[in-house]
């Protein structure tokens, strides 16, 4: 365990820096938030167009599925129509009294 003398001590406080890096000492405050506005700027700007791509891409791919859909959707449509097309002609012959071997 620490002694109660330590536990009690608040944690050091830094008063002054001893070693300031080059970008503090040299540059102003003014000019560093200036080049981080512009650098803020510059990705919510790459953000944005990040953002418009990808919803161009989602677009597309929506159309290309609408597009497939509807294909399909047409296809089955015409799969119906000469199923009952075939139907009705069947049941035309067997009205009419014709069976395979009469109808030749």
């Amino acid at each position: 365990m620490f002694p109660r003398s330590l536990m009690l001590e608040s944690p050091p406080v830094q008063i002054r820096r001893s070693h300031l890096p080059e970008g503090v000492k040299t540059k102003k405050w003014d000019d560093r938030m200036q080049k981080v506005k512009k650098e803020q700027a510059i990705k919510k700007l790459q953000a944005e167009l990040k953002d418009e791509k990808l919803a161009e891409i989602q677009r597309r791919k929506e159309i290309t599925l609408e597009r497939k859909k509807a294909a399909e959707e047409r296809r089955r449509l015409e799969e119906e129509k000469a199923k009952m097309g075939a139907r009705k002609v069947a049941r035309l012959r067997r009205k009419a009294g014709r069976t395979k071997k009469i109808n030749h």
